[in-house]
């Protein structure tokens, strides 16, 4: 209990909720038995010795309390929220209500019980397949890194099957790839080799020929690119590839802009990771649940983690039998609740639907680089891109001090320094759900922060100042973190 200033002032890192303290005041009592010795039930040396310093709140102060810290927060349902690469596009609700129809489904429950279940599992396996171009998909990973780890172990244990493990011990990658690529590839036990950038953004092709021999495992790519361009040589890269015995790994991350018009697997893609939360409208961010489905062509079918899903004549059921499976990489069966949503998603569009959202991401995103090229912003690269694209401030101006302006006009700022090849980078990415309005008011805050940049540029390093925390001392944050709350609770 908290009743004496000095225990409040110790409080002073919660200030909204203990200002609101009162003795007395409750918003729940904990179910207690007359008579009940705690002492005795629980042990004498779990007892505290004083009690909590918590807040005494009733119920209504408590809901407006979170409430009210819900609105201070950035999210895709109550702001534009451009992020590069990251794709936060809205998730439609509908996703939530089918989600809700299996909440009382538990996965212990032997599959007899769960057959709607695992029919959507296996309709949505299909959906996948058939949209990315693979023979089989596993919906088991429970993120995109774990997708992407997924799919170099298969291509590892590919290699060991053929008995050319030790020999090859390289995975390439892009210098524009996003950082997971090369981490996933270390962590798995290789040595990554990194290629150039070309003056047009995609991947230097003489580099790439010049870094390909008999040792390398595997070729990590994107289709677009991190830049936001479509890799025009895709076919040729796939090739040469192929042709020293590499294995072509595909990054999902952006998939958005070619769902239901290109497929990964025609362009020569062997292993495929899907973002549901970027193309299909899975819910991002918050640390989780993610879900990050993975798709192999026929040869790596045997190395896929189990269980699989399978029909059979009567009905459904999980398989295990792959004697050269990379194993289970995950409890039960992957985010559920997730899958359903993505289902939905993909059931209530269609394939006409899902190429409208290809068609509408690469249009909102080539509108917005125009707009943004007319107040003043420079294109990294001079053309059409897909999704998304990577724009520079002008001369003189930093990133992060436009980025934290932006806070102050209740949008959330693009993607900043990233890729690292860009200087000054500003990764945006519209999305396909953001209306034109949205846009061209997007367009009009970054030529008024542009134009406070020019008549005040000090205010523009002082920015934000209109959010409930200020701008933060960013490097003394990255090198001296507080990794806990600075009021701790005696017992």
């Amino acid at each position: 209990m908290i009743k004496d200033p000095e225990s409040l002032a110790a409080a002073k890192t919660f200030p909204l909720i203990f200002d609101r303290s009162r003795p007395g005041r409750r918003a729940a009592y904990p179910p207690r038995t007359e008579g009940e010795d705690l002492a005795e039930l629980l042990g004498e040396s779990q007892l505290r010795e004083a009690p909590p310093r918590l807040p005494e709140v009733s119920e209504l102060d408590l809901v407006r309390h979170f409430t009210q810290l819900a609105h201070r927060q950035f999210s895709i349902d109550g702001n534009f929220y451009p992020l590069g690469s990251c794709t936060m596009k809205y998730n439609p609700k509908i996703n939530e209500e089918a989600a809700k129809l299996f909440q009382d489904l538990h996965p212990y429950q032997d599959p007899s019980a769960i057959q709607g279940a695992l029919e959507l599992l296996y309709n949505l396996q299909e959906y996948l397949k058939e949209l990315t171009g693979t023979d089989a998909v596993s919906l088991q990973p429970a993120a995109g890194a774990h997708g992407e780890l997924a799919g170099i172990l298969m291509i590892r244990a590919y290699h060991e099957a053929n008995g050319e493990a030790e020999q090859r011990r390289v995975v390439i990658v892009p210098d524009s790839a996003h950082g997971t690529n090369p981490a996933t590839a270390t962590m798995v036990g290789y040595s990554v080799v990194e290629v150039p950038t070309g003056p047009d953004g995609e991947v230097d092709l003489e580099a790439f020929e010049s870094a390909l021999g008999p040792e390398v495992a595997a070729v990590m790519l994107t289709n677009p690119n991190t830049l936001g361009l479509f890799e025009t040589n895709i076919l040729e890269i796939s090739r040469l590839a192929h042709n020293v015995g590499a294995q072509l790994y595909y990054d999902g991350a952006n998939l958005n802009a070619i769902v239901g018009r290109a497929r990964p697997g025609d362009m020569g893609f062997d292993v495929v990771h899907l973002n549901l939360h970027k193309t299909f409208t899975t819910p991002h961010g918050g640390g989780g649940p993610g879900t990050g489905p993975v798709g192999v062509r026929a040869h790596l079918k045997p190395f896929l983690p189990t269980p699989l899903i399978v029909k059979e004549d009567h009905g459904y059921r999980f398989d295990d039998d792959l004697p050269n499976s990379i194993g289970r990489l995950r409890s039960f069966y992957g985010n559920f609740g997730n899958l359903v949503r993505a289902y939905t998603y993909i059931r209530a569009l269609g394939k006409e639907g899902l190429r409208q959202v290809a068609t509408m991401a690469v249009l909102n995103a080539n509108y917005l680089r125009v707009r943004m090229s007319e107040v003043g912003f420079k294109t990294a690269f001079d053309r059409h891109c897909m999704h998304e694209f990577v724009a520079q401030p002008p001369a003189g101006l930093k990133t992060l001090d436009l980025a934290k302006a932006l806070l102050d006009y209740g949008v959330h700022p693009m993607t900043v320094y990233f890729p690292l090849v860009v200087k000054e980078a500003m990764m945006v990415e519209p999305t396909e759900t953001e209306s034109l309005e949205t846009l061209d008011r997007y367009a009009e805050i970054l030529a008024e922060v542009l134009e406070h940049a020019r008549n005040d540029p000090e205010l523009l390093r002082e920015a934000p100042t209109s959010t409930p925390v200020r701008r933060l001392d960013e490097v003394t944050a990255a090198r001296k973190p507080v990794l806990r709350h600075s009021f701790v609770s005696p017992r």
